[in-house]
């Protein structure tokens, strides 16, 4: 049985000028699966997470979590997902203890009952525990809100973009709890508009605008990128790319941390481009050798469609 099977759903917002929120989206999503939505702001990703979670509905298509209907079975659901969304949502007057309390109590169960699941998480912030969670740093807000996810046991678990705004630190801790609660058997959907966190799930879905651009393993999308690409710098960046952008056996190039990402039109475009540094010497310009990333996939997908 599926975790999550979604099929053809849209949703778009206002009537005299509507806005597609999300076009035709399909997907499906095995047991025990941490499946990830990659894409910025405005994808469609908390729409999409707020169908599932019961919360929204869709102006067509269907949706089954865990075997249940999103809109005929919605009290089932609610009983079996956890749901944190990308904004705090916790009581920030209540402690950290009157929190997990309140829905462990709202789900008929006690902290005791399943304090095994939560325990790694939650013993972090148990030193915490009496201080009012609008007090609480960005992790341990992060960390709280995750075990008021988990305190019923679900069988899938919906973060929507749970890492935005944390340190770096706190992003990997999460990624590393999230790890060990997949390996317990518990489904996990997770939202993030960063990339690089797209090679920490088994499969992922690249959205943009409301649509799927590519559904596939981290490794497997990157294997599809089928272009040369090389990374180029000089002191004068923004004319280096200008002056890129003017050459045919450029495909695309795009600013990627200190270097451009150059793509290049064939595999022989890379003696034109030593030809290119060659001619530009007094510029100062470098390349190296460059592999793709899942960003680099999302760039070029993101401008095919």
């Amino acid at each position: 049985m599926l975790a999550v099977s979604v099929n053809h759903i849209r949703k778009s917002y206002g009537k005299k000028q509507p806005i597609v929120a999300l076009d035709d989206i399909s997907f499906d999503v095995g047991k025990g699966e941490l499946f990830g939505l990659i894409g910025p702001d405005g994808a469609g990703k908390t729409t999409l997470f707020r169908i599932l979670t019961t919360l929204l509905l869709a102006d067509s298509g269907s949706a089954q979590v865990d075997g249940f209907d999103v809109q005929k079975d919605y009290k089932a659901i609610r009983s079996r997902v956890g749901y944190m969304p990308g904004r705090f949502s916790l009581y920030p007057d209540l402690t950290v203890e009157e929190n997990l309390s309140f829905f462990a109590t709202i789900f008929n169960t006690t902290i005791k009952e399943n304090y095994d699941l939560i325990h790694d998480i939650y013993v972090q912030i148990e030193p915490f525990k009496d201080r009012r969670a609008g007090k609480l740093s960005g992790g341990m807000k992060q960390k709280l809100a995750l075990s008021c996810a988990l305190i019923h046991r679900p069988s899938v678990l919906f973060l929507d973009e749970p890492t935005t705004g944390v340190d770096a630190l706190s992003r990997k801790e999460f990624w590393e709890m999230l790890r060990k609660l997949n390996e317990q058997g518990i489904s996990i959907l997770v939202s993030t508009p960063y990339m690089d966190e797209a090679d920490l799930c088994d499969r992922v879905a690249l959205v943009q605008h409301g649509s799927i651009l590519s559904i596939d393993t981290p490794q497997q999308i990157v294997n599809g990128f089928s272009y040369p690409m090389k990374a180029v710098k000089s002191p004068n960046m923004l004319q280096l790319m200008k002056n890129l952008q003017r050459e045919s056996f450029v495909k695309d190039v795009y600013p990627f941390g200190e270097y451009h990402h150059v793509v290049l039109q064939d595999a022989p475009a890379i003696a034109a481009l030593q030809n290119f540094v060659d001619d530009h010497k007094e510029e100062q310009v470098q390349w190296r050798d460059a592999e793709p990333s899942i960003e680099d996939c999302f760039i070029a997908l993101m401008k095919n469609t």
